[in-house]
């Protein structure tokens, strides 16, 4: 009984081996198979050669480093795509099927799918704009933070208490985008006020020499100073000053204390805002004669 299962299972397995050879074992399919391996190899050859243009065009600065890595994506996932259809054509699949089964799922997810499209679409303008770039640092609405990933779908950054900020393209599209970073030069301005009873010019003389103590701040452009108004306790003024980007905090924390300094050593006060608070004095109440 064994014996006949046995020969059974050969004849069953020699059956199917019988007919993968008829359909796949032909000169049409082998040269078939050929044909599709050659345009691999084509398509293979063509994928890194690309590759080594774009890698070699971010290293001499032809093209941005994200703008380069965006590149070597889209020419990797072409090369996939296309392997994938000839070997579906290789095995007969009709890719005429594949495409109408896509488009009815299509049809389907379509309304889910247009916000990653809208992102896909934004993220091409993002690159070819060049508004940003790893490092920088960047408001979009509410959102500041340092840019670690530039991507086809969104931007990736971390905030200044190290909080990972994923951004999608279409809200940096659509949404007013603020380079802190982009030129190496960057101005502050501070307000300051004096009181009213203050020598104005010499509160003004005094003010542009705040800027000689602080040794971040550039002298091209010069610093600037100059009135603003009259607010409610004082006399308000500006001080604006130039430095590169990397001092921004020590330029800030010498500037408010070289004009501190600086208004001390005049003997120009800085007013503030007081409150005065009066207690009356009263008698103990006196009570009627029928009440005592």
């Amino acid at each position: 009984m064994d014996t006949e299962v046995l020969v059974d299972a050969i004849q069953e397995h020699t059956s199917l081996v019988t007919k993968f050879a008829e359909k796949y074992m032909t000169v049409e399919f082998i040269s078939h198979v050929i044909a599709v391996s050659v345009i691999i190899f084509v398509l293979f050859i063509l994928h890194v050669i690309l590759i080594k243009v774009i890698r070699r065009a971010g290293k001499t600065h032809a093209c941005k480093d994200q703008t380069a890595r965006i590149l070597k994506k889209l020419v990797r996932y072409a090369f996939y795509t296309l392997a994938a259809m000839n070997i579906l054509e290789l095995f007969g699949i009709k890719l005429s099927a594949v495409w109408g089964a896509a488009g009815v799922a299509g049809v389907a997810i379509g309304f889910a799918a247009q916000t990653s499209v809208s992102n896909l679409i934004s993220g091409l303008f993002v690159v070819s704009e060049h508004a940003l770039k790893i490092g920088d640092l960047i408001t979009v609405g509410d959102i500041t933070g340092t840019v670690d990933m530039i991507s086809l779908l969104s931007v990736r950054i971390h905030t200044p208490d190290n909080q990972m900020v994923r951004i999608p393209n279409s809200s940096i599209i659509n949404t007013n985008l603020t380079n802190i970073t982009y030129f190496p030069m960057r101005r502050m301005t501070i307000a300051v006020s004096i009181s009213y009873d203050t020598d104005m010019q010499q509160a003004l003389e005094v003010l542009k020499t705040a800027p000689a103590l602080c040794p971040t701040v550039l002298k091209d452009p010069e610093p600037k100073a100059w009135f603003d108004g009259f607010d409610d306790s004082g006399i308000k003024m500006v001080l604006a000053v130039w430095f590169n980007r990397d001092d921004f905090i020590q330029t800030k924390n010498d500037a408010y204390i070289a004009i501190k300094k600086v208004y001390d050593d005049a003997g120009i006060s800085i007013p503030f805002n007081q409150l005065d608070v009066r207690i009356m004095e009263t008698g103990a109440p006196v009570l009627p004669d029928d009440k005592a």
